[in-house]
């Protein structure tokens, strides 16, 4: 019988669990995150009437949250283009203004995306001018839902609420308390609907002698607890005008944690910027370098994952873009901290493992790459470039030269045919 409730309560477990919400940072150069954009741009340029439009510039911050729907909140950089908003194009068609006569500016957007669209939620945009003091300019989906922070200051009024809705309607002896929130989302109507997802542990404080919650009640460390999921209407006048809530309690008896996973000989992931990977990466390195027939030195640019394992020793395993330095080996004897990576220079995709021996003081590398090709630019849709590229022609051959900028950037404007090549610092 004891079996049987213990698999029912993780029945009702999984789902919230599955349900709760999840932020990590991720690379800006992702198919997604330049629609996303692409959205927020396009968004912005719409909405004015006059003048040029803004090219995007860089974008320089990226979060993805996955809280009922896919969110993507990003900082971004533009610069005023040569296309009147008026014009008809898209701001992949317009070329940068002369830098002394650009307006510049940074935005911060959060866009949703619903099915195959993407919906800006929320856009703040600051912009300077050529000459001039910084204005700024807000833009908010009203009738979109979106994830607001779990602690914001907006959800406290909700969550007293929610709690003495709780506490009043529970069959159980004690009072309850908030413990964490574990995701929020909020609407914009005539006042604003709220919904959120919070836990709940039991306190010291019986009803009995307490009939609502005060700051003498602490929560027990093996009390009862519970999950509670609730959406609020608030009216223009702050009130809550409707309130709808339900919980799941669970008795501090029946609640058994999962297990944890114990596997010895298994590979455990290690943090990307772990003091444990400093050996391996330099041995991975230096085995790549000897092995291959490049004229330059390649120095690790990032970490993407890594893991170790206790074998006959310990081997880490680890996936790593490295990248062309100025260093040139017939004149360096080895890869040097003063080397520094190309700003247009080969780039390669690797796996290493290294084998550490430690009673033999041995190491054993290997190490295997491949060019590495952007996923965006394989899969951009038509029309949208992804990375702006810089081409110059030729003046004697006639031949033009096109070259892809660094992830995310989108520095400098193509010159025109026959002109001399830009300065480093445009298109770097």
């Amino acid at each position: 019988m004891k079996l049987i409730t213990i698999l029912f309560l993780c029945s009702r477990l999984l789902p919230s669990l599955a349900e709760e919400s999840f932020s990590k940072e991720i690379d800006c150069d992702n198919q997604e995150v330049f629609q996303a954009v692409d959205a927020a741009l396009k968004k912005y340029n719409g909405r004015n009437q006059s003048g040029n439009q803004f090219v995007l510039y860089r974008i320089t911050q990226v979060t993805k949250t996955e809280s009922s729907g896919t969110f993507y909140s990003f900082k971004y950089e533009v610069k005023e283009g040569d296309c009147p908003v008026q014009s008809g194009k898209t701001w992949q068609d317009c070329d940068y203004k002369e830098a002394a006569e650009a307006a510049t500016g940074e935005c911060t957007a959060t866009v949703k995306k619903k099915n195959t669209k993407f919906i800006v939620s929320t856009q703040t945009c600051q912009i300077t001018p050529a000459e001039g003091p910084v204005m700024t300019e807000e833009y908010n989906c009203l009738g979109c839902d979106h994830p607001i922070a779990t602690d914001s200051p907006d959800l406290q009024p909700v969550l007293q609420h929610a709690i003495e809705y709780l506490n009043n309607r529970s069959e159980r002896r004690y009072l309850f308390a908030v413990h964490r929130v574990k995701k929020a989302h909020r609407q914009v109507v005539a006042g604003w609907n709220y919904e959120i997802t919070y836990s709940v542990v039991q306190t010291n404080c019986s009803k009995e002698n307490f009939p609502f919650l005060t700051p003498d009640c602490k929560s027990l460390l093996n009390g009862d607890s519970g999950e509670c999921r609730g959406t609020a209407y608030v009216d223009p006048q702050l009130r809550i005008a409707s309130f709808t809530q339900n919980c799941d309690l669970y008795p501090a008896e029946e609640f058994v944690p999962p297990p944890t996973k114990i596997c010895p000989g298994c590979p455990m992931e290690i943090a990307v910027d772990s003091p444990e990977l400093k050996e391996a990466l330099n041995h991975s390195i230096a085995k790549l370098n000897a092995e291959n027939n490049e004229p330059f030195y390649f120095k690790i640019d990032s970490v993407k994952n890594a893991t170790v394992q206790v074998v006959a020793g310990r081997k880490f395993s680890i996936a790593f873009i490295a990248r062309e330095t100025n260093c040139f080996k017939e004149k360096n004897e080895e890869l040097t901290s003063t080397c520094e990576i190309k700003e247009v220079g080969k780039a390669l995709e690797c796996d290493a493992d290294v084998l550490e021996v430690p009673w033999e003081k041995k190491i054993y590398p290997t190490v295997n790459c491949r060019p590495l090709v952007m996923e965006s630019l394989r899969k951009r849709p038509p029309g949208f470039s992804p990375f702006r590229s810089v081409s110059w022609k030729n003046a004697e051959t006639g031949e033009v030269t096109t070259r892809h900028l660094r992830p995310c950037e989108y520095k400098g404007r193509p010159p025109k045919a026959g002109a001399e090549p830009a300065p480093k610092s445009e298109v770097s």
